[in-house]
């Protein structure tokens, strides 16, 4: 600790997320000092039904906290504060005098309540909280997941409605544990992970009592709605214990935050298991025709609040995990590199991985997975080719939507998450958006966002300028596509998209 970047003093961020838990230091550079990280248990109870064991989490919280500030060689007071990111969505209900969760967390991947999401839309279908949240009716987010518990743990809604049941996403439960849980902990949420509860009113940024009312919510369960950066209490205990828990802030909402998409029309795409791209609308919520969503970027304190568009892609990632633990076609994910690179086209081949559903801008959950055009020309690398290309071309219907909604022309795309260290996919992502890609230095934009938020609470940084004054690219990559090759494999792939809808047929009636 004897580099001369590397005195304090430091923000600690937590990111509670999908896969794993992990806490980053970082400088005033919004540079990493240390790093420590976590595996959980990812919990299949049935085909589409997804759990995580919340006290599993909050223990591996603890760890790597702890492990984070050791590898730094630090101690609390040199940490001015703590940000919190988290999968979002992701559904817990705990007991308020014990903590201990009642059931599995749900995931946000969970589609459980598909069901229960087309009985919520009645007539008017899943559009019919859209306006007040800014959401379709979908089994993604958690006021139908909720309800699932409430409906189907025994004895649960006598209980929450008692006021003895607590409700979080991951950033509340983490929050209420670390500054006391059972002995006084804060059960607070941000504006960012309400939005995403279809329980929010995007407009007052309260819980909407009608919503609550038609999804039968009991208020007593839900946390209070504060902004993303301000200090809700200190952690009271661990490695940490007094540092001010300053910020939270959905992992999506975070790395815009982190690439310091600070004005109107910035943009940026985080490539992990699945694919989320935000957009800033400034002070406007702009409701989308084109199947975005609606969602708060961030606020600040008092400041007004900045609201985003967002476009969900279930699976990009993920697909090349498929590639290489169900088919075998490759033996690490960087390998897909390589044997893509091996051809020079796609050999024809469209690959649209619709194995949970189409999330945006199509909402179908009737769609599974196609590979399409092929003939025996096409090979293992063709087919490598058409997963990578896939992720680029959902990426392109969304920025297409986008457009549409705001009529704001997309100027480049910030990229983050772990699938940007493949160099093919990034200059495949230039050409079929025709906008240059930028990556930046410090990759990890999710925590840098949580640590930012913090950091700006407490005065550790004096306002975004100076964020903004940390960004830094790593890397460019600029559109070399020709015009007509672009629109015709685009044609091609949504001939593709086609092709993979209403192949669940009982779902289709019901809808």
């Amino acid at each position: 600790m004897t580099d001369a970047h590397t005195a304090g003093p430091f923000i600690a961020a937590i990111d509670q997320g999908t896969t794993s838990s992990r806490c980053i230091v970082f400088d005033t550079d919004g540079r990493i000092v240390a790093v420590d990280q976590k595996e959980h248990e990812q919990i299949f109870p049935k085909p589409g039904w997804v759990e995580h064991d919340a006290a599993e989490i909050w223990t591996n919280v603890r760890q790597v906290v702890d492990g984070a500030v050791e590898k730094a060689g630090i101690t609390a007071a040199d940490v001015k504060a703590i940000g919190i990111t988290n999968q979002r969505e992701t559904t817990l209900l705990w007991d308020k005098a014990t903590g201990e969760p009642v059931h599995n967390a749900i995931v946000w991947q969970d589609t459980r309540t598909d069901a229960l999401c087309r009985e919520l839309g009645r007539n008017v279908g899943k559009d019919r909280f859209r306006r007040e949240t800014g959401l379709p009716l979908a089994s993604y987010f958690a006021g139908p997941k909720i309800r699932w518990l409430l409906d189907n743990v025994d004895g649960l809604r006598e209980r929450a409605e008692a006021g003895e049941i607590l409700f979080g996403t991951m950033d509340s439960w983490v929050i209420w544990n670390l500054t006391g849980g059972p002995d006084g902990g804060v059960h607070v949420t941000d504006v960012t992970n309400a939005s995403r509860t279809m329980l929010m009113n995007l407009h007052t940024l309260q819980w909407d009592p009608k919503i609550l009312d038609s999804m039968g919510v009991p208020a007593a369960v839900l946390p209070e709605i504060r902004s993303s950066a301000e200090v809700y209490g200190e952690a009271r205990s661990g490695a940490l214990a007094g540092v001010p828990v300053a910020s939270a802030l959905g992992d999506q909402q975070a790395a815009l935050f982190g690439q310091t998409c600070f004005e109107e029309g910035e943009a940026k795409s985080t490539y992990g298991t699945g694919t989320f791209l935000l957009m800033n609308t400034a002070g406007t919520p702009v409701n989308s025709y084109h199947g975005l969503v609606t969602t708060v970027g961030y606020r600040i304190g008092d400041q007004a609040p900045v609201y985003a568009l967002e476009g969900s892609i279930a699976i990009t990632g993920a697909l090349v995990q498929w590639m290489r633990d169900q088919m075998g076609l490759i033996n690490s994910a960087a390998e897909i590199e390589t044997l893509a690179s091996s051809v020079e086209d796609n050999g024809g081949a469209y690959f649209v991985p619709a194995f949970s559903g189409l999330f945006a801008p199509y909402w179908r959950d009737d769609a599974r997975g196609v590979i399409a055009g092929l003939t025996r020309y096409v090979t293992k690398a063709h087919i490598a080719r058409a997963v990578l290309e896939a992720t680029a071309w959902q990426t392109r219907e969304i920025t297409d939507a986008m457009r549409k909604d705001s009529g704001t022309e997309l100027a480049s795309l910030k990229v983050d998450g772990g699938m940007t260290s493949n160099n093919l996919l990034m200059q495949t992502l230039a050409d079929v958006l025709d906008a240059p890609v930028v990556r930046p230095l410090v990759a990890e934009t999710t925590c840098l966002g949580a640590a930012y938020a913090a950091g700006l609470a407490v005065g550790y940084w004096p306002d975004t300028d100076a964020l903004r004054a940390n960004w830094r690219r790593a890397a460019e990559w600029t559109p070399r596509m020709d015009a007509a090759d672009r629109q015709r494999e685009y044609k091609n792939w949504l001939k593709a998209v086609e092709r993979t809808m209403g192949w669940l047929e009982n779902e289709e009636q019901e809808n």
